[in-house]
């Protein structure tokens, strides 16, 4: 049996048994092979189920290690989102609206609960991070059409981009982006590789399925970093931080001349 035939065969969900099989004796010795449609789809059935726990156990559990309190909730609740994304483009190449709405809305929520004092603030500047880029991906996918006839990105790629835009900082954008790209393509590579196909250029992949993880991994990622920095996490800080900087330069001043004219006196 060909190594080919085999790949075919677990693509198209057969269970192909080896020699000797049929006999009492093989139907014994044949461990973990079974009979199309009976054992084989159960056994696969549970150990998806059992991987998709325990991927969604461990996403939760990182995130409050990361974020321990209400930021680690909204980092789980972005975690748990992006995996039924994920699952969702891999299985129809479609990214539900509803997925991405409540992602987009989460990360709002997740703005604005890092400061009641600059609650506007936040979210408007979340709003504004998701509504560029997914204009940058709209664009980027006229422009590809333009140029191949054909569009490269789905509009659910455009949609989740903005979901990207409201949870992570403009420094890290770029890494999803490029961590999400990297993966589909070696996904595709090793795939193709394994099955003895050519390659295709023109060939068709789930981007959502590399998109939606590499946005969570990005949140993780920076929280970390700011955790281990000892500032605060993600976005607008660094606005913040110029404004801190500014009004702690002007009262540094005041103090300053304050001093100076009681030193006159």
């Amino acid at each position: 049996m060909s190594w080919t035939r085999l790949c075919e065969s677990a693509q198209s969900g057969l269970a192909l048994r080896p020699e000797g099989a049929y006999s009492a004796k093989g139907l014994r010795e044949g461990l973990g092979v079974a009979e199309r449609g009976i054992a084989v789809p159960g056994v696969r059935k549970l150990v998806t189920y059992a991987a998709l726990i325990a991927l969604v156990s461990g996403v939760a559990i990182a995130s409050l290690v990361a974020a321990p309190g209400p930021l680690g909730l909204f980092g789980a609740a972005l975690g748990l989102l992006m995996i039924a994304i994920a699952i969702a483009d891999a299985r129809a190449y479609l990214i539900p609206d509803r997925l991405t709405l409540a992602a987009f809305l989460l990360g709002l929520a997740y703005a604005a609960a890092k400061g009641i004092e600059n609650m506007p603030e936040n979210i408007a500047i979340a709003a504004m991070q998701g509504f560029v880029l997914a204009l940058a991906f709209f664009a980027l996918r006229e422009i590809y059409r333009r140029l191949r006839h054909r569009h490269g990105l789905g509009l659910g790629d455009v949609k989740l981009a903005a979901v990207a835009g409201t949870w992570l900082d403009w420094t890290l954008i770029p890494a999803a982006i490029e961590i999400a790209a990297l993966s589909a393509l070696f996904a595709y590579m090793a795939s193709q590789l394994v099955l003895r196909r050519r390659l295709q250029a023109a060939a068709k992949l789930p981007f959502g399925l590399f998109f939606a993880p590499a946005i969570w991994i990005c949140w993780l990622l920076g929280v970390l970093c700011c955790k281990v920095k000892g500032t605060r996490p993600w976005g607008f800080s660094a606005l913040r931080e110029g404004t801190e900087n500014q009004q702690g330069h002007s009262q540094g001043t005041a103090a300053s001349s304050c001093e100076s004219s009681d030193g006159g006196v």
